[in-house]
């Protein structure tokens, strides 16, 4: 996998991170929001990047099982979390009230309801053979700049590109999920050649 590959898995990942972060600053009363973009940050990459470990490790004790079919679930797992990303998009929340500050406990229920679709994105990364921490770390840190920034622009952008996001993530997963389809059926060649014409 290529590093742009993993650095559009780390983007497409930290879409859902960054919609929250964008509603977090929205809702946020206090008009300094660098505090809040930094847990904000440290919160979502910490665990968005731990979470493809954890589906790693989980998946290399059972890739030798479905080594026949790992391109397969690679490309399913993918195609549900992406498309899953594109009709959440789509059902949009109004949330009007002002916060002052948010608990610890938010931050982490948070962190860990946008960082699932990381475990099983570590799980289909066990079945390609992968140096894991190239991706943890990229996933991380693009979740932590991008969390950060949202919370700052949150106020002025947040409701114009929400949905936007989180359905460019959502693409973005299904596209390198059929890009890892088309490797393992050893067509990858012919449709890099076909888009470099």
């Amino acid at each position: 996998m290529s590093t742009l590959s993993i650095f559009l898995m780390a983007f497409g990942l930290a879409m859902d991170a960054m919609i929250v972060s964008l509603s977090l600053g929205v809702r946020s009363c206090r008009e300094n929001k660098v505090t809040i973009g930094i847990k904000a940050g440290l919160y979502f990459g910490l665990f968005q990047g731990i979470m493809p470990l954890i589906g790693w490790i989980m998946g290399k004790n059972f890739a030798k099982y479905i080594t026949s079919i790992d391109h397969w679930v690679a490309f399913t797992l993918l195609s549900l979390i992406g498309g899953k990303m594109i009709i959440d998009a789509y059902k949009e929340k109004e949330e009007d009230s002002c916060v002052m500050s948010f608990s610890t406990k938010l931050y982490l229920t948070l962190a860990v309801a946008t960082s699932i679709d990381a475990l099983a994105v570590g799980l289909s990364l066990a079945l390609v053979n992968i140096n894991i921490l190239t991706p943890v770390f990229f996933i991380g840190g693009v979740t932590f700049i991008l969390s950060f920034l949202a919370v700052i622009a949150g106020e002025k952008l947040g409701s114009l590109f929400k949905n936007k996001a989180a359905v460019l993530g959502g693409i973005i997963l299904i596209f390198i999920g059929s890009r890892i389809l088309a490797e393992h059926l050893e067509i990858g060649e012919i449709l890099l050649g076909i888009i470099n014409r």
